[in-house]
């Protein structure tokens, strides 16, 4: 793997670091948003959402799209949302696999 595509997974892993932000592209895979609707449906404060919305649109994950005097947030690309999909997929499939493994007294580390 090339230095470039390296520094895009490490950005990647660095927005998806925090329950906040996970759950802020969660939310903008469904659909896009304005700020005061993310603050009020993730219960937290719109400047904790402010700080959280710059972090993943330094990471290029999300955009702002100004409409009229607001500003409305999304994926930056529509295969973000597919890839946060196969992603939540593979890792809760993967944990019900530990699970059962726990479960039957089998280890895998």
């Amino acid at each position: 793997m090339i230095a470039p595509e390296v520094e895009v997974l490490a950005r990647f892993g660095r927005a998806l670091a925090d329950p906040i932000r996970c759950r802020l592209l969660l939310a903008l895979r469904e659909a896009p948003a304005h700020p005061s609707d993310l603050a009020e449906s993730l219960g937290i404060s719109r400047t904790r959402l402010s700080n959280h919305l710059a972090c993943l649109r330094d990471c290029g994950l999300v955009v702002a799209v100004p409409v009229g005097r607001r500003t409305r947030y999304e994926l930056a690309d529509a295969r973000l949302g597919h890839a946060l999909d196969d992603l939540r997929a593979a890792v809760v499939a993967m944990e019900s696999d530990r699970t059962c493994a726990r479960a039957s007294g089998e280890s895998h580390d």
